[in-house]
C-alpha cells in the first residue's frame, strides 16, 4: 500500500478526481446525445467544434515557427 503521507499524494488524488469528473461529464453528455435526432447532433457538433477552436485553436498558431 502507498504511504499516504508521502509528498505528492494529495496532488495525485486531485488529478484523479479531475479525470473522473471529465469522464462523468462525457458520460452525462452522451446520455443526452443518445436522445437527440440527427439535426440536434449536427448542431451540437458545430458548437463543439467552434468551442474547441476558440479554446485551443490559438495555441497551434502561436507555436508555428516561421
Amino acid at each position: 500500500m502507498t504511504d499516504q503521507t508521502r509528498w505528492g499524494i494529495p496532488q495525485v488524488h486531485q488529478k484523479n478526481k479531475a479525470i473522473k469528473k471529465q469522464k462523468d461529464l462525457v458520460s452525462s453528455a452522451m446520455e443526452c446525445v443518445v436522445k437527440m435526432d440527427e439535426s440536434g447532433i449536427t448542431d451540437l457538433m458545430i458548437q463543439i467544434e467552434a468551442e474547441y477552436e476558440r479554446k485551443y485553436g490559438k495555441n497551434k498558431a502561436k507555436k508555428v515557427v516561421l
